[in-house]
């Protein structure tokens, strides 16, 4: 376990329009220039002047990020000038300077920038462990943005209801510009199911029938099938799976941090992780298959299914295509719950936050108003969305994926906030609630965690 952990602290989900990857040491600027194509620039550009939703000055030009990746055009993955930082030069004059950090130690950066005076003003809260953990009264990292985004306004109202509900004290201490639907996805390849004589995930989903029962079926008739015939691999399936029952671990309800490790809906899930488990459909730390992850078997033929965020697609296509080992790679939500009303699936959230003592509030709130607008207006979306194709070399059907992703996203949100309580919760609920997965009993694990995160949850809510 201490092998998982590690490198799940290593990991960091991409922002879901045009994220990418881009670590460094602390006080590093981007220096990359890979700028948006002219024409669809001078196209964007037009729609979002014709708008008129997109108006006023801005006097500091300039934004400090505070990230383990880049807003700015990416080396790494190839990732040209995304289209809301196009608007956000364009119209504004605006920039975005740098600042990188690790995933480890965004939060000891950011605490340097707000008590050491070294100043930051925008920092991304769609990992889901920043909030409300740098909103307490002891740990005020973030600012309110209320005086500088108005929620109710034709930019955002579509996602006021959103914001509302994570209000803390009567204020927005995080910008959330949409919900998304990429944070694990069911990923496997097409010529291994159709020569193991299964049903295409994509035809089952299309069909109302993707749900557990197919899931583990699959997962037996293949695992059973011959010699090297592995189920799941990753570090990302447990809580795909959990999040399906459409019940977070913990919750944020009316202001306040509520724990569901009670919930029967959890019991059952963790039960049915457990039978996976039993009937050898995880591959992953058992046996001779060791912790190292194995995503280059989804191409040899080897495995059937590999639970991961579309982070990994966010790249060119050399570079997934290598990753997978293969181009018949493909993707699907993660499947139904048969006993729950609706079809849940991991949710995240592109969500940003204004950093205390921040400089250029107005800044942030302008830039934001640039992703809004790219991700409400249909034209502007259209464009944002072509680098999938031109640039990450993806087919129109992984596209219409991606998009039906989204859409479960949004129309039944599951939004976990274990990780943003703060690090003790976060520790205790990701090291527990996937101990089902590596055989041992859901009533053990139970047992040994409801209490406990209770009594943080407790604690944090009474700093209100």
């Amino acid at each position: 376990m201490k092998k998982l952990k590690a490198f799940l602290s290593a990991v960091f989900m991409l922002a879901v329009t045009l994220a990418a990857t881009g670590c460094g040491s602390s006080g590093s600027s981007s220096s990359f220039n890979n700028p948006m194509d002219e024409g669809k620039k001078e196209t964007l550009l037009d729609i979002a002047k014709g708008s008129g939703l997109l108006d006023g000055e801005l006097e500091n030009k300039t934004i400090t990020w505070i990230s383990n990746w880049d807003i700015n055009a990416d080396e790494q993955s190839g990732k040209k000038t995304p289209a809301d930082l196009a608007l956000f030069q364009e119209i504004y004059g605006g920039n975005i300077k740098y600042e990188a950090c690790t995933d480890a130690n965004r939060f000891d950066v950011l605490a340097e920038c707000v008590n050491g005076g070294k100043g930051a003003d925008m920092f991304y809260a769609g990992n889901l462990d920043a909030f409300p953990r740098c909103t307490l009264n002891n740990n005020m990292l973030f600012a309110p943005s209320d005086d500088y985004i108005d929620y109710g306004s034709t930019l955002w109202e579509d996602v006021q209801d959103i914001n509302d509900s994570f209000m803390w004290n009567d204020k927005h201490y995080i910008s959330v510009i949409q919900e998304t639907g990429d944070n694990v996805a069911c990923v496997y390849n097409r010529k291994t199911i159709q020569e193991a004589g299964l049903e295409d995930p994509a035809k089952l989903y299309a069909e109302g029938k993707w749900t557990w029962d197919a899931f583990q079926d699959m997962l037996e008739k293949f695992v059973g099938s011959g010699d090297q015939h592995y189920g799941i691999d990753g570090w990302f399936f447990e809580f795909g799976l959990m999040n399906t029952i459409g019940v977070p671990p913990v919750g944020f309800e009316d202001g306040k941090l509520v724990s569901h490790i009670s919930d029967p809906a959890m019991e059952r899930v963790q039960e049915w992780i457990y039978e996976l488990y039993q009937k050898n459909c995880i591959a992953i730390g058992v046996g001779d298959y060791g912790w190292e992850d194995k995503p280059y078997y989804i191409g040899e033929g080897k495995l059937l299914f590999y639970p991961v965020g579309l982070y990994e697609f966010y790249k060119t296509p050399d570079l997934w295509k290598k990753r997978f080992g293969t181009e018949d790679v493909f993707f699907v939500p993660m499947p139904k719950d048969p006993k729950a009303d609706k079809h849940y699936i991991p949710t995240g959230m592109e969500a940003y936050a204004f950093v205390s003592g921040g400089a250029n509030p107005e800044g942030v709130a302008k830039y934001l108003n640039c992703k809004r607008f790219c991700a409400t207006n249909e034209e502007a979306c259209a464009i944002a969305d072509s680098i999938f194709i031109d640039d990450y070399g993806w087919t129109q059907e992984m596209v219409d994926m991606r998009e039906e992703m989204n859409r479960l996203a949004r129309e039944n949100p599951v939004i976990d906030f274990s990780k943003g309580v703060n690090k003790d919760c976060a520790d205790l609920v990701d090291n527990k609630l996937r101990m089902t997965a590596r055989g041992t009993p859901w009533n053990e694990t139970f047992n040994s965690i409801n209490a406990a995160v209770n009594k943080i949850i407790d604690e944090v809510n009474a700093t209100l």
